[in-house]
Parts: structure tokens; C-alpha cells; sequence
């Protein structure tokens, strides 16, 4: 465990809800080649289909909402060249996903300042982005929160404090969220390494050791 997931353990039950909303039987969703439901790359590559794949998947387990994905090695990242390399493509998910309706609201899980926003508009990116830093024990690091609306840009700017259980987003819609089914990507980032409004969701696997240790379990926020 890296030092900052020990840090987050210790103060876990001091957080608020990233999803103050979130309700309901809540399942975990596989997006990993021994999934049946993706062994149609045609449903993936279009996103309206790919929405009832999911929803599909949610039913099945009679669940309101779906969550997983860190460090699962998936194949729906087949459906955007975003993802490929020229030596291997990334297919590592580095955030947690929580798959819930269009319009559910997103709140600070501990006070924050808004580090940096933007508008990742790109077939299969984050879409509508924004990454809050927050400091713990003297620690600095940050949160990323893609696949939004784009009407919370606006209303954020970089330096811009932020209460913790402070609703500040929402879960965006398909085509503007990166053209993706309804979900938040809620990733951990131990240094941002000089980015700004963006960062890697999604690594190569034969990194996974050392993104494993710069991106600990968002799980920790959920």
C-alpha cells in the first residue's frame, strides 16, 4: 500500500460522500475480456448500444447503480484510437467508476481548492474534467472527476476553495461526457507532475506497478 492510500485509510470514515445521492443495491460492473456482454465490439462502439450493455449488466444483479474498475485490465477501450500506443495500448484503469444516471450530483469528500478544469472533448476521453487538490497531515494531493456536465465548468475556476460535502458537479450525458454511458471516473493522484485539467485514466499494463503506486484506490472516496 502506498503512503498516501495508508493516509486515506486512517481518515476514511471522516469523509463525505463523493455521491451524496448514491442509493439503492449498488453491484460491481466487469469490463474485462471475460465479460459476455462485450464480446460484440459493435455494442462498445456505439455509445447509445454500450448504454443498454450496461444497463443490462445492472439488471441482472438488480442494482441502481455499478462500481469497480481500478486496476482492471479492459477491452472497451477498443473503442477509441484515445487509447492506443505505438508500442502497447493502455487498457489499465486507474480511477473507480460508478456508473449512475445523467445529472447525479458530485460533492467535495474533504475541503479543497479547485487545482485545474477542462474540457477533455475528444471520442472516448473525460470530457468535462475537473481536479480538486486537498492537503491532509501536511500531504498534499489531488482528485479527478471526469465524464461531467459541462454547464459545472463555468461556475469553477482554478484557486476556488470548496467545502467538504459541497456539491460542485454532476454526472454529464452521452455525446458531451466523452461520449460515454453515464458513469464518474473518480481517480487519485499522489503528484500531477506538472499537468493541468487532465491526466492519465487509463495506463499501459506492464506500468501497472508504478501507476499503481502514483494513483492508489479512489475506492478509499467512495
Amino acid at each position: 500500500m502506498s503512503d498516501l492510500a495508508s493516509l486515506l485509510s486512517r481518515h476514511r470514515a471522516t469523509f463525505a460522500p463523493v455521491l451524496p445521492t448514491l442509493a439503492g443495491p449498488v453491484a460491481p460492473l466487469d469490463f474485462t475480456a471475460n465479460n459476455s456482454h462485450l464480446s460484440h465490439p459493435e455494442r462498445l462502439r456505439d455509445t447509445a448500444l454500450f448504454d443498454k450493455v450496461v444497463h443490462e449488466m445492472l439488471a441482472e444483479q438488480h442494482a441502481a447503480a455499478g462500481i469497480g474498475g481500478y486496476l482492471e485490465n479492459r477491452v472497451i477501450y477498443r473503442r477509441s484510437p484515445h487509447f492506443d500506443d505505438t508500442t502497447e495500448a493502455r487498457s489499465l484503469h486507474l480511477g473507480v467508476d460508478v456508473w449512475v444516471p445523467a445529472g447525479t450530483p458530485v460533492a467535495a469528500p474533504l475541503p479543497a481548492v479547485v487545482h485545474s478544469l477542462a474540457d477533455n472533448n475528444h471520442f472516448g476521453d473525460y470530457g468535462p474534467t475537473i481536479i480538486l487538490q486537498h492537503e491532509l497531515e501536511g500531504v498534499t494531493f489531488y482528485s479527478l472527476y471526469g465524464h461531467l456536465t459541462r454547464t459545472d465548468l463555468p461556475g469553477l475556476q482554478p484557486g476556488q476553495k470548496l467545502a467538504q460535502g459541497q456539491i460542485f458537479a454532476h454526472v454529464g450525458p452521452y455525446p458531451e461526457n466523452g461520449d460515454w454511458p453515464p458513469h464518474l471516473h473518480l481517480q487519485l493522484i499522489a503528484d500531477m507532475q506538472g499537468r493541468w485539467g487532465d491526466f492519465p485514466g487509463v495506463a499501459p499494463p506492464s506500468e501497472r506497478a508504478y501507476w499503481a503506486e502514483l494513483c492508489p484506490d479512489a475506492g478509499l472516496f467512495i
